[in-house]
C-alpha cells in the first residue's frame, strides 16, 4: 500500500450554514461544493484547503460536544491548519475582532473552537514564532 497524501477530513455538525460561515469568513476557506439529499435538504458542504485537500462539513442531528479542550478520551483531538509564523499577530487580532475566543496558546499554535465546539489549531510548527 502507498498512501499519497491527505485527501479530506469530515466533521459532523448540527448547523451546516453557521459552521460553514465560520470556516469561510473567519479562517478564509473557500466553498467547493454542496451536496443534497434526495429530498433536496442540505447534507454536506465541502471547503477547500490551500494544499489541495478539503474539509467536509456533514449534517447530523446530535448535540455538539461541550467537553474540555483537553480530555483523556481517545479519538480525534483537533483539526490543525497551517499558518505562517509571521502572520500570527494579525491572525490573533482578526480572531479578537470577530470575538473568537483563543482557548489555548503554545509556542507554535493558536487554539480556537468552531461554532459547534470542534477544536481548531492554527499552527506554524515547527517554525519558530515571530518575536
Amino acid at each position: 500500500m502507498h498512501v499519497q497524501g491527505f485527501h479530506h477530513l469530515a466533521i459532523q455538525v448540527r448547523h451546516l450554514e453557521r459552521t460553514s460561515a465560520f470556516y469561510k469568513e473567519v479562517l478564509g476557506l473557500t466553498e467547493l461544493t454542496r451536496h443534497h439529499r434526495d429530498d433536496g435538504s442540505l447534507r454536506s458542504i465541502w471547503l477547500g484547503l490551500p494544499d489541495g485537500g478539503f474539509l467536509a462539513l456533514e449534517d447530523c442531528e446530535g448535540e455538539p460536544r461541550g467537553d474540555a479542550f483537553r480530555h483523556p478520551d481517545p479519538g480525534l483531538h483537533l483539526v490543525a491548519l497551517r499558518i505562517r509564523a509571521g502572520d500570527r499577530p494579525v491572525i490573533e487580532q482578526a480572531l479578537a475582532a470577530r470575538q473568537v475566543e483563543i482557548v489555548h496558546r503554545t509556542r507554535w499554535t493558536i487554539y480556537v473552537r468552531d461554532p459547534e465546539g470542534n477544536r481548531i489549531g492554527l499552527s506554524h510548527h515547527p517554525f519558530d514564532p515571530v518575536g
